[in-house]
């Protein structure tokens, strides 16, 4: 089993650190390998929290201080984690500064994270719900693959009423950002579930040196009040934020989306000699204009911002307590975390139309009702070995998660079985009460060979315990559990000539919906038997990179890297019932490039290209696709291929930002999202996407900020998401024919059950203007 290859790890690590320690001399010192940096001792030392977020050369891009959100830059840096004293171990790994990610206009709060490199983040269904991610030819839908954690907690939920790994980052108030890690790839053995594509590590602020006050108003009936302010308390600091919004959008039925979102937070010391605790509490609610398809907009029957049912919406809270502490010894340094979180979700989605129910429509809710609780802890030994300066790295990891969760049929967001309660019609697909809980052991050695040469090999393993009980159906009661251990390795070679060399390889895993891994009845037709999915799924991953800043004021980086997914059977929570899916592979290259010839200018351009693709023959796709002959509206994109639906094999941005502390200031960015396939077949593909923004502003000696962000400066008629797959429109003729009203149908059921394969897309938002006055007291 994986923990007896982690006992012995651990065990060994600990031998060699006490072997190699001398008590009559400190631990050895570990030469830096950051270009350009002085030697510096490799044991994390106490230091002030705002050293936290000055530039680690060759890590952390430098703080983008020409447009920052906050009329004055906090005076603490954030407790950041694993990141506050960690050497970089990749060249896809990053540091982002809060003033950065502050400096880009945004539409919503997830867009900030698209200062990391090759990431983009969409919307397509009103402005509560989570967003989506692409990162390495991945779309991952609402965070499966991508780790998200925001002060140590992480956002990421498992078995989801939406879907595995759904991530909402909507309670996020950028303001209050102090720095972003950034990781890429399964080779850190401290990231477990949905880190195979990367992770995302958000810390907070501490303290700001005066209150700030807010507000914005804009397009579309946008208005947000923010303030902040923080105190001192005793030997530490009390900081207070919230938020109050609301917005529209530009759709026909709309968004009327209204949101409230606060942060308390108490914190002592540094980042790695102190404590925090935060409290956050967070509530939305809103109405939707889901995706449409592409044949209702060319016909006339829809304009662009129409939707086809204007009672889909939701409604959301979030509530949060977590702490943090971390102090350093002669040894090394140690730290840990706590945190619980309740949130609660009612999700109401129409996304085929009149498909699945032609008389009532195939709207439904998704519910999730959930507690989690977690704790981290983690120990750091430097030491030598053989006299080679070596640290060690050990922690464990744990979390549970109690979810009360079910799937109904609804119109007009009413239950169906409330309308009509005939023979035959459901309502509540399925009902369950899930208890799902993990364990990940880790650890992490890193030895200096040579002043060039950095090795980091490490190990984790992973135990997940699940019970579901179903409320709608016994058969799909049960229990689940599964391990899995995961190797990793890294060098680092450099620095020559201010250029490092970097190599990783890995194995990775993320966990699938519990509930796939006990059910074995369809809940859509009782008595037929389905297989159940992997509670956990493998994935194996590789890099090479370089990362050079022999150019002054250049910092640039290449990586090449391949992922490999498992074939895996994954759960639909907007079925609730299990799907196939095929093995994947992906290969491909990041290049960033980050410029600031002077204090007053940042440049920054970076490029991705991705090959995405399923391995073998799909056999049952081909059968699918026979059995729709003559029915070329139906046919047409269910042929087998291997093209990954909403890969996209390109992304690029880039972007200038001009200013200083105070006076005139102003930027423009540009983000590109490729064309990608829609269906397997690739007969379907999804138009390019490309859009800018900008800003311009002006901030006095005195706190005092205007500013004018104009996103979509171009007013691009592109799409936030395109999609390819099958639904019904009661203006079809399949429907008439499916569904004659006089006579039986000669349609085979097949054909009527596929539905009308189009491009179903959600557009953005058009020129939008929004005026942002700041002040500080």
């Amino acid at each position: 089993m994986w923990w007896r290859g982690t006992s012995v790890i651990v065990v060994m690590a600990a031998l060699a650190q006490q072997a190699g320690a001398h008590p009559e001399r400190p631990p050895a010192e570990l030469p830096s390998v950051d270009v350009d940096a002085p030697k510096r001792n490799f044991k994390p030392k106490p230091q002030v929290r705002r050293e936290a977020q000055r530039r680690k050369p060759g890590m952390a891009r430098p703080a983008a201080n020409v447009a920052a959100a906050a009329a004055a830059a906090p005076s603490g840096a954030p407790n950041a984690g694993s990141g506050a004293a960690r050497a970089q171990g990749m060249a896809s790994e990053v540091v982002i500064s809060g003033e950065e990610i502050n400096a880009r206009p945004a539409t919503r709060p997830g867009e900030v994270l698209e200062a990391v490199p090759g990431l983009i983040v969409t919307q397509h269904s009103g402005e509560g719900k989570a967003n989506q991610y692409f990162l390495r030819g991945y779309n991952l839908d609402h965070g499966t693959d991508l780790a998200l954690h925001v002060d140590d907690v992480p956002a990421n939920m498992r078995t989801h009423a939406h879907g595995q790994g759904y991530a909402d980052l909507n309670w996020l108030m950028p303001e209050t950002i102090g720095r972003v890690d950034v990781r890429k790839g399964p080779y850190f053995a401290d990231e477990g579930d949905f880190a195979s594509a990367g992770s995302v590590h958000i810390g907070l602020i501490d303290s700001v040196p005066k209150a700030i006050a807010q507000v914005t108003a804009g397009s579309f009936g946008y208005r947000r009040f923010f303030g902040m302010d923080s105190v001192h308390v005793g030997d530490g600091h009390l900081l207070i934020a919230g938020e109050a919004g609301r917005y529209d959008g530009p759709w026909t039925t709309p968004d009327d989306a209204k949101k409230l979102n606060g942060l308390m937070r108490y914190s002592q010391g540094t980042a790695t000699d102190g404590f925090s605790i935060t409290g956050m509490a967070y509530a939305n609610r809103w109405t939707s204009t889901d995706q449409v398809p592409e044949r209702a907009i060319t016909s006339g029957l829809l304009g662009r911002y129409d939707s086809v049912d204007p009672t889909d919406g939701g409604k959301t809270n979030r509530f949060a307590l977590s702490g943090r502490i971390a102090g350093t010894d002669e040894a090394g340094a140690w730290k840990a975390n706590a945190y619980v979180v309740k949130s609660q979700l009612d999700l109401y989605n129409n996304f085929t139309y009149a498909l699945s129910n032609p008389t009532y429509g195939d709207q439904f809710h998704q519910h999730d009702d959930r507690l989690m609780l977690g704790a981290n802890a983690s120990r750091t030994l430097s030491g030598s070995f053989a006299g080679l300066p070596m640290e060690t790295t050990f922690g464990v990891q744990t979390r549970y998660d109690a979810i009360a969760l079910a799937l109904s049929n609804t119109r007009q967001r009413v239950l169906l079985t409330d309308i009509d309660s005939s023979p035959g019609i459901i309502g509540v697909v399925r009902a369950d009460k899930v208890g799902e809980g993990s364990v990940g052991l880790y650890v992490e050695n890193t030895v200096r060979w040579t002043d060039w040469l950095r090795t980091t090999v490490g190990y984790r393993g992973d135990y997940y315990q699940t019970h579901v009980y179903s409320l709608t159906n016994g058969n799909n009661t049960g229990d689940a559990s599964a391990s899995l251990g995961s190797p990793k390795f890294r060098m680092v070679i450099g620095p020559f000539e201010k250029t490092e060399f970097f190599l990783g390889a890995g194995y990775g895993m993320h966990s699938n919906d519990a509930r796939g891994a006990t059910t074995t009845d369809d809940p859509n037709a009782p008595g037929n038997r389905i297989d159940s999915s992997p509670l956990l799924v493998r994935t194996k991953g590789a890099e090479v990179g370089v990362r050079t800043r022999i150019i002054p004021g250049l910092d640039s980086s290449l990586s090449v890297f391949m992922l490999n997914q498992d074939s895996e059977i994954l759960f639909s929570g907007d079925a609730g019932d299990t799907e196939a899916s095929r093995p994947s592979r992906r290969y491909g290259f990041e290049l960033t490039n980050h410029y600031r010839p002077a204090s007053w200018i940042d440049i920054d351009a970076d490029l991705a290209m991705t090959h995405a693709r399923f391995v073998g023959y799909d056999s049952a796709q081909a059968a699918v696709y026979d059995s729709l002959a003559g029915y070329p509206q139906a046919q047409l994109g269910n042929a087998p291929g291997n093209s990954i639906p909403n890969a996209p094999a390109m992304i690029a941005s880039a972007g200038i930002t001009l200013g200083d502390k105070t006076g005139w200031f102003g930027g423009v960015r540009w983000r590109y999202l490729g064309s990608t396939p829609l269906t397997e077949d690739n007969y379907f593909r999804s138009t390019a996407t490309s859009v800018f923004n900008g800003r311009i502003g002006f901030r006095d000696a005195n706190g005092w900020r205007i500013q004018l962000d104009v996103l979509n400066l171009l007013n691009t008629k592109a799409n936030q998401i395109s999609y390819g797959y099958g639904s019904l429109l009661s203006t079809d003729q399949l429907y008439r024919a499916c569904y004659p009203g006089v006579g039986t149908s000669t349609v085979p059921a097949q054909v009527c059950q596929t539905g009308v394969m189009d491009r179903v897309l959600h557009p953005i938002e058009p020129l939008t203007f929004r005026v942002t006055v700041a002040g500080t007291f």
